[in-house]
Order: structure tokens, then C-alpha cells, then sequence
């Protein structure tokens, strides 16, 4: 091993200088402009020592930095195996992967790095944990990847003043175009090649069969557009992730973490070149692709229940469906047990937002005052899964209990609707709050009717009936002609 104690610099334009390990220990290194270090083993920049390379460090084994890095200049990982390049917190100029094989030697960076000018590929791979980011800022760029070489990892590309009519091409594989959109500052990390479930690649909720590539794009932008932006995605050989048909490829995105995967524009043919373009209507969270055959969002991607007049109005929306037979739509009064009361015919199999509709008509028949609805989508295959519970509120008491015919003569019937049963008491009051007439019954649960004795014989008029039930009192406008 070397170690190198004082000041040395290699000069010159053509200079050449060789090492089998190297380290610096407190002593301040520069390579100058045109000069090639060559070292075959690793290289230790140690706390308290500055490495200043403007011109090449080639170097077989690893590189650990714990002092201080600068200068203009490339470092070159040459090595016939695995090596590392620990940064210590340090900014690399421009980093050369130049390994013998692509696709099997790998040069791992287990810390965070920041190149501020290039990371060139000739051969071989570069990885990170899922947790380290490789950053490339503004004006840097990333030259070279391919098949067998690219970052297995998360590679973070930045660019500022991102707007007009040219194209953003990140380097990574997301390229955009803004149009009339000012974007500001655009930053896209592409996290590729790790073969994790929802970390490098999107899953489908309800069946983890159906999967996307083995990339996925999250990008932020510093202002949303206020019109749709062209967003292509690109990707490699080896992140096909065992997905084999692209020829209805489906662009997708996630607009944060515990969002569902919604589609971007319609299915291409992806399968010459691995490339899709969609229209974005915002450039917020993830982005990802997928074939027809792997659908990734939860099917369901909206599901509403709200009151309309003495209904309940049901809405609900499907991204996509695969092999979808029907939706079962549910009812219940205690948010436990559930009845079906209708069935609505699925699309099968599409790639199309589908929106479906159900009116729950006079709601008021199940005698409570919070009634509770969900989804039982049921596949071909018999395959069943439940949607979230939606809830309506009955707020009108008055809707529990109907009188008949109203305005009346001779007869008058009270129709109930209990949702369990208990004795029940009718007061008639007129206007002056005297009370007329009284009567007590017991009903059963569910409607029940009963006609109220003496109504007949009341003067010509205005009066209320109030009915008292296990569920409280709900009063009603009585008129006799």
C-alpha cells in the first residue's frame, strides 16, 4: 500500500502516474488537468486530506472518501469485480463507469452522491439501496445507459426553468414537453431495477399478480400546468420486469403514496421501443408502466353515496376492469349486517373509465337514521372483494312517518317505518296546542301501518300529529277538508 504524507501533484498534459492502493492520510493530492493516475487497487482520501482531481483517476478497487474532494476532473471505475464508492459527503465532477462486462460487474454507492457534471456509462452497472439517491443537479447529465447498464437504484435528475415548446429530456427515461406551461424548477427520480414491490415497481392491490415495470418515475414540479403536458417514458430490456406484451402498453400514475394507480391517456404499442407517451394533467407523484394483461390500479376508484329527496343516489367509477362480472350493491342499517339490494351488470374486461349509477329509493323504509352502503365486486372467476362502506344520513324524522291521504276527509292511515319495534303513540294537537286525540299501539319492526280513530270527526282544518317511536318523535302537518 501507498500512503502519501506531504504534497504531490501529477502535472503535465500527458503524464502518467501508477498505484496499486492508495492513501492519503493528511496530505493534499492533485491530479492536474490532462494527467491519468492509475491506481489498481482502492483509493482512501482520509479525514483532514484533499484530493483535487482536474484531470483522470482511474482506480480497480474502491473509493472512500472521508476528507475533502474537488476539482473538475473524472473518476474512472475500471475494475474486473464489484467495487464501491463511498463520497463521504463529497460533489464528484463526472464518474465513469468503465467496467469489463456489462450487466455483472457493479459499482455500488452506498451513500448519497451528487455528480455536478456527468455519470457516463461504457460497461457495467451502477446500484444503490433503495434509500441512497444518486443526484445529477441542473446542467449535469447522465450518458450511456443501456441494457446491462444503467443505475439499479434511485437516480435523481434536476432541471430548472423547465418551460416552451422543446423537450426535457431528463436522461433517466421520463422526457417532457411544457408547452405553454411554466413548470419552474422539475426534479424526477427514477427508482429502477431494485425488483421490490411498490418501491421499484406498481402492484395492484387487489391481486399482486398484475405488476408494472421495473421503474417508476416520481417527479415534482415547482408549478402544476394549467394544460395537459406530453410525458414519455422510456425504459430497458432488463425492466421489463417478466411483463412480455407491450403492445398495449399503459402509462400510469399514483398521485401520492396511498393513492390508487390511475391511467394517463389510452394503451400504445410499446413493444419496438419501449417508450410511451401520454398527455399529463398534472406532474405530481409517480409514474410507471404496464401491459393490458397487468392492470395496476384498484379497479374502484371512486365510490360516493349521498341523499337526493327521499333517496339515496349511489356513484361509482372503475379505472379499469379485468374479467369483472357485476357489482352487488349492499345496504344496512347498523354498518355490520349487510343485504344486497341490487346488481349492476360489469364491463368484463377494459382499459376504459367506466362510471356506474344506483337510486336506493325512500330510504325512509329502513327505519334508521344513517343507512350504510358498499361494493361486492364479484369477477368471472367468482373472485369477490368489497368496496369502502359510504353512509347517508336520513335527517328527516318526519320521513319515518307518513300520513295518508293529506290533506284528508274521512280516514286518515299513519304509515311507520321502525327499524325496531316498540309501542308507538299518536297525539293530534291543534293550533292552540290542545290536544285532541291519543292513541297507543304496538308496531313491528320495518313499515307498518295503522289509521288514526277519530280523525273523521275533527272540524275542518289545521292540525299536527306527533308520533312518539322507540327512535324519537317526528311531528306531521295535518290538513282536514
Amino acid at each position: 500500500m501507498k500512503a502519501f504524507y506531504g504534497s504531490i501533484g501529477f502535472l503535465g498534459l500527458s503524464l502518467t502516474g501508477m498505484a496499486q492502493n492508495m492513501t492519503i492520510n493528511g496530505a493534499q493530492l492533485t491530479v492536474s488537468s490532462g494527467a491519468v493516475l492509475y491506481v489498481d487497487g482502492a483509493v482512501t482520501n482520509t479525514a483532514g486530506s484533499t484530493l483535487t482531481n482536474e484531470g483522470t483517476l482511474q482506480l480497480g478497487g474502491n473509493f472512500v472518501n472521508q476528507g475533502t474532494v474537488s476539482g473538475n476532473g473524472s473518476v474512472v471505475f475500471s475494475g474486473t469485480t464489484n467495487q464501491t464508492l463511498t463520497p463521504g459527503g463529497a460533489t464528484l465532477y463526472r464518474v465513469v463507469v468503465s467496467k469489463p462486462t456489462a450487466g455483472q460487474d457493479t459499482l455500488i454507492v452506498p451513500a448519497d452522491l451528487t455528480i455536478s457534471n456527468q455519470l457516463s456509462f461504457t460497461k457495467g452497472m451502477v446500484r444503490t439501496p433503495a434509500s441512497v439517491v444518486i443526484t445529477l443537479p441542473n446542467g449535469a447529465t447522465v450518458q450511456g445507459e443501456a441494457a446491462g447498464q444503467y443505475v439499479q437504484g434511485n437516480l435523481r435528475v434536476v432541471r430548472t426553468a423547465v418551460s416552451g415548446a422543446s423537450v426535457f429530456d431528463f436522461g433517466n427515461g421520463l422526457a417532457l414537453t411544457p408547452g405553454a406551461n411554466n413548470l419552474g424548477q422539475v426534479t424526477v427520480t427514477r427508482t429502477a431495477g431494485l425488483r421490490r414491490a411498490d418501491v421499484s415497481y406498481g402492484t395492484n392491490p387487489n391481486n399482486a399478480a398484475f405488476k408494472g415495470i421495473d421503474r417508476i418515475w416520481t417527479v415534482q414540479a415547482a408549478q402544476q400546468p394549467t394544460s395537459e403536458v406530453p410525458l414519455t417514458l422510456t425504459w430497458v430490456a432488463d425492466n421489463d420486469n417478466g411483463l412480455t406484451n407491450f403492445s398495449n402498453a399503459q402509462l400510469w400514475q399514483k398521485t401520492a403514496a396511498n393513492a390508487s394507480w390511475l391511467p394517463v391517456g389510452g394503451p400504445a404499442d410499446a413493444s419496438a421501443s419501449r417508450s410511451i407517451t401520454a398527455n399529463a394533467s398534472s406532474l405530481s407523484g409517480s409514474f410507471t408502466v404496464s401491459n393490458a394483461a397487468n392492470p395496476l390500479p384498484v379497479e374502484l376508484v371512486d365510490f360516493t353515496a349521498e341523499r337526493v329527496g327521499k333517496d339515496a343516489l349511489l356513484r361509482w367509477t372503475t379505472a379499469l376492469e379485468k374479467d369483472n362480472d357485476r357489482f352487488e350493491v349492499e345496504a344496512s342499517v347498523d354498518g355490520r349486517a349487510f343485504r344486497r339490494i341490487g346488481t349492476v351488470a360489469g364491463q368484463g374486461t377494459t382499459t376504459h373509465r367506466t362510471d356506474y349509477e344506483l337510486t336506493d329509493l325512500g330510504i325512509a323504509r329502513y327505519g334508521a337514521s344513517v343507512i350504510y352502503y358498499r361494493l361486492h365486486q364479484v369477477d368471472r372467476s367468482g373472485t369477490a372483494s368489497y368496496s369502502p362502506v359510504r353512509t347517508v344520513r336520513v335527517d328527516e324524522r318526519s320521513e319515518l312517518v307518513q300520513a295518508a291521504p293529506n290533506p284528508f276527509h274521512d280516514e286518515l292511515t299513519v304509515r311507520l317505518t321502525l327499524a325496531t319495534a316498540g309501542q308507538v303513540s299518536l297525539h293530534v294537537h291543534d293550533t292552540a296546542g290542545r290536544l285532541l286525540l291519543q292513541q297507543q299501539a304496538n308496531a313491528a319492526a320495518g313499515a307498518s301501518t295503522m289509521t288514526l280513530e277519530g280523525a273523521g270527526k275533527l272540524p275542518i282544518g289545521l292540525y299536527f300529529l306527533t308520533v312518539t317511536t322507540p327512535q324519537g318523535k317526528s311531528t306531521v302537518k295535518l290538513t282536514r277538508e
